[in-house]
C-alpha cells in the first residue's frame, strides 16, 4: 500500500504554497485535484498524471463516496497519492472525513495544511481579522448548511449574532440574504460593516462593501458570483486606513 497525502493548496496563489506541499506535488505519482487548487496547477510537472474531482455547488465530478473510494484504490497502485484541496484540508474541506475513511481502511495518510482562504483573501483586500480594540476573535463559518440540516441546523445563530469578534463566512454567497436575515434576526446591528470578496487571487477578484442590512443587494446588484469570502464585522472598516 502507498501513502495518501491530504495537502492544502492554499488560496490558489502558487507562491504561497507551502515549501514540503511543493515538493510533495513534484514527487507524486498520482494527484488529485479539485476546482480551488487554481494558479496552483502551474507547478504540477508536465506528464504528471493528474485526475480532476472537481466540485461546484451544481455539478459534481465524482461524489464524495467515489473520491474517498478512489483515494484508497490509487493508495494500492501508487506510492505516493497527493489529494490536492484548495485552502486548509480541516477548514470545510472535507479533509477530516476524508482521513477517517482512509483510517477505516488500513490507508496510510498524512495531512500537510495550507493557508486557508478565511484568512487569506480578506488579507489581500487589506482587512485584518483581528485588531486590538476592535476585534479580538474570528468564528469561520459555512454559509451552506446541507438540505437536510434545515430543521436542526449546526450553527447556532443565535450565539454568532451575539459574538463580539469578526465572523467569517465561506461558500456563503448563494444564502447571503437567508444567514444576513438570521443574523439580523438574532440582535445584530443592521449597520454591521459587511465586505464580499470574490474569487480572491485570481484576475476577476474584487470587493464589495456594505453593511448587513443591505449587502445582499449589493452583492446582487454588482452580480458577485462564488466562490467568495465574506466578512462580518468592524474590522472590515480598517481597510481605509490599510490603503
Amino acid at each position: 500500500m502507498g501513502k495518501v497525502y491530504l495537502v492544502g493548496a492554499g488560496p490558489g496563489d502558487p507562491e504561497l504554497l507551502s515549501l514540503k506541499a511543493y515538493r510533495l506535488i513534484k514527487e507524486a505519482d498520482v494527484i488529485l485535484v479539485d476546482n480551488l487548487v487554481l494558479g496552483v496547477t502551474q507547478q504540477i510537472p508536465e506528464g504528471k498524471k493528474v485526475i480532476d474531482i472537481g466540485k461546484t455547488a451544481e455539478k459534481h465530478k465524482f461524489s464524495q463516496d467515489a473520491i474517498n473510494s478512489l483515494m484508497v484504490e490509487l493508495s494500492g497502485k501508487y506510492e505516493k497519492v497527493v489529494r490536492l484541496k484548495g485552502g486548509d484540508p480541516y477548514i470545510f474541506g472535507r479533509g477530516g472525513e476524508e482521513a477517517a475513511f482512509l483510517r477505516e481502511h488500513g490507508v496510510d495518510f498524512e495531512v500537510v495544511p495550507g493557508i486557508t482562504s478565511a484568512i487569506a483573501v480578506p488579507a489581500s483586500f487589506s482587512i485584518p481579522l483581528t485588531y486590538r480594540g476592535v476585534s479580538s476573535s474570528v468564528t469561520i463559518i459555512t454559509g451552506h448548511e446541507m438540505e437536510e440540516k434545515e430543521e436542526s441546523e449546526s450553527i447556532d445563530w443565535e450565539a454568532i449574532a451575539n459574538l463580539k469578534g469578526t465572523i467569517v463566512i465561506l461558500m456563503g454567497v448563494g444564502n447571503l440574504a437567508k444567514n444576513v436575515d438570521k443574523l439580523l434576526k438574532h440582535g445584530m446591528r443592521a449597520e454591521t460593516p459587511v465586505a464580499v470578496i470574490g474569487k480572491g487571487f485570481t484576475a476577476a477578484a474584487g470587493i464589495v462593501v456594505g453593511t448587513l442590512g443591505n449587502i445582499a443587494e449589493v452583492v446582487t446588484k454588482e452580480k458577485v458570483k462564488p466562490p467568495a469570502v465574506i466578512v462580518v464585522g468592524d474590522v472590515v472598516n480598517i481597510r481605509e486606513k490599510l490603503m
